[in-house]
Formats: C-alpha cells, structure tokens, sequence
C-alpha cells in the first residue's frame, strides 16, 4: 500500500501543472473543444454517434463516451480533462505494479516496471495530450485484461465451482472494452501467450511435475506402468499447451474484428493517404529504423515532439542498415539468451505491442510517435528490472532504480512544461524536428488567432518554399490577406488549397468569405454548400449560409439552414444571433 500511496504522489505531483494546461489546436478541439457531439448531453443519440462515428479516423465509442462525461463534468475547463488524464495514467501505475507483484512475487523489481512506466519522458504525451485520452483508458482496460486473466491462471486447479470461469470471463469482456478504447490493444492475446511462457511458466509446471515423477523411487510400479504413466503425462503436457492456445481464441477473434472495423474506418477518412503514396519498401525501412528510435529514446528520451514528420523517401540507407543489425542483434540474443525468460518475453512485448502503429500499414504523417509506447516500454522495462536484479546486489538496484527513476522524473516535469498550450507545444515540435509541414502549417494557424500577422506571414512562405502544394500554407496564407483586405490575393490561395485538397471544406468556406465579401451572395452559398457537403457538422459554414440567405432576402432559407446548424452545436451562439435577426426580419417581411 505504501509503495502505491508513493508512486501516486509522485505522478501527482509530477503532472499537477496540467490543470492550468490549454486545449492543444492539434486534435484536442476535435476530440473535445469544438466537437459538438462531446458537448451534447448523454442521450441514446450521443451513444449511437460514439459506436457509428467514423470522426478522427478511428472507431473508440469508449474513448468518445469518456470526453463526453468529462464535458458534463467541466464543459469547456481544459485542466478537468487533463486531470482525468492523469488520473488513469495514475490508475495504470498502480495495477502495474500489483500485476507484475502478483505474477513475480518480486516486489523491488515490480516497483521498478510501475516506476518507470510512470516517469518515463516519452509517455508525457499520452498523459498531457487529451486527445490521448484513448491512451490512457485503453492501457487502463490493458492491464484490468491482464490481472482478471493472470487471477484466472492462478485459479485453476486450485479452487472449486466457478471462480476461474468468472475471471476469464472477466478478462475478456475487459478486453473487450479496452478495444472499443483504443484498437491498438489487438496485441493483447500475443501478450497473453507471453505471460504464459514467463512468469506464469504454465507448461513447465507441467514438465517440472513429470520430471519430479521419474525422480521418484517406486518399486510397487512395474517398467511397463511407469511408461504408461510418463507417456500420460506428455499426453497431459500436449492437452494443457493445447488449452493454453484454445483459450486465446475468443480474444483474436476480437482482435480480427477490432481491426477489420479499425481498417475500414481508417481507409473511409483518409488516414492511410499517406501510406497510398509511400511505396512497401520505403514503409519497411522506416519500421526497423523506427524500432531502433524506440530503443535509443528509451535510454536517452531528448529531442521529444508531438510530431515527427515521415521521411517518405529520405531514409538513409546507413540508417536502415545500423537499425537492422540492431533488430537482429536483438534477435539473436533472444536465442541464446533462451534460458533467461525474461529477456525475450520483454523483447517480443516491446517488438510485438508495436507491430499496429510501426508503420507497415501507414496511418497518419508521422514516422513514429512517443505516444505509441505507452504499453510497448514495459516490456523494455521488464528487461531492465530482471537485468539488473540478475547482475547486481540489491543494494545496487535500489540505487539504479532512485538514480534511473529521478532522471527520469526530471525530464518528464520538463517535458510536461512543452505542453502547456499551442505555442509551447508547436515551437518545441519545430526546434526538435526538420521540415515539419504539418506543425508549422498548425503554428501558423495559431499566430493568425493571436493577430501575429507579420509573423504568421513570414512562417507561410516558410512554409510554401518547404512544401509549395502544402493546402494548409495556402489557406492560412490566404486567411491573413483575407483579414488585411487583399481580396483577389485571398482568392487565388484559397482556389490552390482546394485544388491541392479538394475536400478541404475550410477552404469551400474561406471562397464562401471572399465571395460574399465582395456581395456575391450566389457564389457564397455555392461554396457554403459545398463545405457543408464535405462536412455536415461544419457549424461556421452553416453560419455563413444563414446570414447569405439572410442578406439575400431570403428569410425562409435562412431560417432553415440556421435551425439545422443549433441541431448539431444547439450551444452555439452566433448560430442563435444569426437565427434572432433572421426570425425578426421574417416578422417584419
């Protein structure tokens, strides 16, 4: 109970500044700020939107219905959900180290896995990002899955009626949860296998049995029944390995649906463009190079970013070559390290957690990701606790673990600083990586709220000479000539952002801006349209229909489209304004 009344005031204490934390531009406002679906109240619709929506890529009902909550709780207080956050990361720490004490009995080396997995640096992200928020109540359901089926394990042949059932049970509905979370948990039933081997051991108990047998000095058993009995207990061996894998089955099948809905709705939203464009090899390489970024920022985790941009094809092939002596390095002494179980039970969780996110199937424009190790770094922790207790004295791991784990605390409170608001997260994202598009086209955006026009200008055509068809630069570019009143200049960015990303809807809605600005109020509502075609809970644009229709006299039009917007965001106050002013001049028509 100490040991976790402690490693709970430390990440207390630790990540207690995230309370005074902003929403992050950068995914926070469609998980949570400005999603009108989070902002709604719980309803039989709100649950039918989580489990049918196919918003941000990927199919977590969990995750929505757990932002939802949050908002019920602190509406639009940013430090709420950051708090729940940390709360689960807390929650994580704790059944951490109960599950590996459980299956260990070891309680210095236990301490050690939560600890790290706790103040390790690259795990800021999934704790301060509330868009990663899956994160966090995904591994939550991950180790909840694991204890159920390690108390499952522990209960076999040791009590009567139904408790393993019941925990097996348990265990997969867990699991079942923990994918309806986050989809990269479709590992889970591959760890399982190795908790298995070690430190669960459940097939030598079987051979230890029948060599403790042979041992035994029985002179009443012929040659013949002492035979029959060894060949027995192969054949019990052979049943008990078969039933180890019999029992996975109900958790891959759930894995196979997990991915397959994971798949689709991916593929439907245009997450795996990327991949379309990167060619298998190049998608290959990146994957061994970034198994070894892992490794290396486990050991030394600087130069952290919320986004690492994918070489696509400037992978050196010096680098592919060093990573791939590494993984084989790895793989090698898995083999010949054999009789220590821990090394390749800690290899093949780190490898295998991470074989959904490494990139061979690409989603998304990032190379690889911190918070993609949330639940991989503990197989590498677990090699670092057994390493050390195996070679070094326990005086000496008590003074590893204080030396590694403050280290560590002092670059996590560092890190969590980063990710204090828009600026902070984006010019720290820019210092630590190269030709970062992605992040300076959100910085930008972010100078252009902050009316830093002259920066915001000087960025973009940063930005334009790094990537000229960037549709974002355009648009963020043709957002600030808007605002200084250079109408034809707007114009023609905005026409190159929608030829560059042809369902870009802002940039169907900064058109509708121009057009309208200039009294051509057909144009406009064509281009509101088209914006709304392309996303139907695009409230702004609904705004700017209803006041074109509006200005246009015609009141019935304007009247509908602005009721339909209040149905998708009914908090939304200039969608209630517009509809006032609409509805007064329909009285006085």
């Amino acid at each position: 109970m100490l040991i976790s009344v402690c490693l709970a005031a430390v990440v207390f204490i630790i990540y207690s500044p995230v309370h005074k934390f902003s929403f992050i531009s950068f995914d926070d406002h469609t998980y949570a700020a400005y999603n009108p679906h989070v902002k709604s109240p719980l309803s039989f619709e709100t649950l039918r939107w989580a489990f049918t929506s196919k918003d941000t890529g990927n199919w977590h009902p969990l995750t929505w219905l757990s932002l939802t909550l949050d908002y019920q709780l602190f509406k639009n207080w940013a430090g709420g959900y950051h708090l729940v956050n940390v709360f689960y990361h807390i929650l994580n720490t704790i059944i951490l180290f109960y599950l590996f004490k459980y299956m260990t009995n070891l309680l210095w080396a236990s301490f050690f896995i939560a600890g790290a997995f706790a103040l390790h640096p690259m795990h800021v992200e999934s704790v301060a990002w509330i868009a990663e928020r899956k994160d966090v109540l995904s591994a939550f359901f991950w180790l909840l899955t694991m204890l159920a089926y390690v108390k499952y394990v522990k209960n076999i042949g040791q009590t009567h009626g139904s408790a393993p059932t019941k925990f097996y049970i348990a265990s997969l509905a867990l699991f079942a949860l923990g994918l309806m979370a986050k989809p990269m948990l479709v590992t889970l039933p591959f760890v399982l296998l190795l908790i298995d081997y070690w430190p669960l051991e459940r097939k030598l108990n079987i051979f230890s049995a029948k060599l403790k047998f042979k041992g035994l000095r029985l002179p009443r058993l012929s040659a013949d029944s002492l035979a029959m009995t060894e060949k027995s207990l192969e054949r019990q061996s052979d049943l008990f390995a078969s039933n180890v894998l019999i029992e996975k089955i109900p958790f891959f099948i759930l894995s196979i649906v997990s991915s397959v809905i994971t798949f689709i709705v991916q593929d439907k939203h245009g997450a795996m463009s990327l991949g379309h464009s990167v060619s298998l090899i190049m998608r290959i390489y990146n994957a061994v190079v970034s198994y070894a970024i892992y490794i290396w920022k486990m050991i030394w985790p600087a130069k952290l970013a919320i986004l690492y941009p994918h070489p696509v094809d400037a992978i050196s092939r010096q680098q592919v070559m060093l990573s791939g002596i590494l993984l084989i390095v790895i793989i090698v002494s898995i083999i010949i390290l054999r009789k220590h179980k821990f090394f390749a039970v800690g290899c093949l969780w780190f490898m295998g957690t991470l074989v959904p996110v490494i990139g061979i199937v690409q989603v998304g424009s990032q190379a690889y990701a911190d918070r993609y190790t949330y639940i991989p770094y503990i197989g590498l922790f677990v090699i670092a606790a057994f390493t050390a207790r195996k070679f070094l004295s326990a005086g000496k791991c008590v003074l590893f673990s204080i030396i590694i784990l403050a280290a560590w605390s002092i670059a996590s409170a560092n890190q969590i600083g980063k990710w204090k608001n828009d600026e902070t997260v984006f010019t720290n994202a820019l210092a630590n990586t190269k030709n970062n598009h992605v992040i300076l086209g959100n910085y930008i955006n972010y100078l252009i709220d902050r009316n830093r026009t002259d920066e915001a200008i000087a960025q973009s055509y940063v930005l334009l000479k790094m990537k000229p068809d960037s549709y974002q630069a355009h648009c963020n570019l043709g957002a600030i000539l808007f605002q200084a009143g250079k109408m034809q200049e707007a114009r023609e960015h905005f026409e190159l952002a929608v030829k560059y990303k042809p369902d870009l809807a802002q940039g169907y809605y900064n058109l509708a801006l121009v057009a309208r600005n200039e009294g051509d109020f057909s144009q406009a509502i064509s281009y509101c349209n088209q914006a709304i075609k392309l996303q139907s809970d695009y409230t702004a644009a609904y705004v700017c229909l209803g006041m074109t229709y509006s200005d246009s006299n015609n009141i019935n039009e304007a009247v509908k489209v602005l009721k339909r917007g209040l149905e998708i965001e009914p908090g939304n106050s200039m969608l209630k304004n517009e509809l006032e002013i609409a509805l007064r001049k329909y009285e006085t028509k």
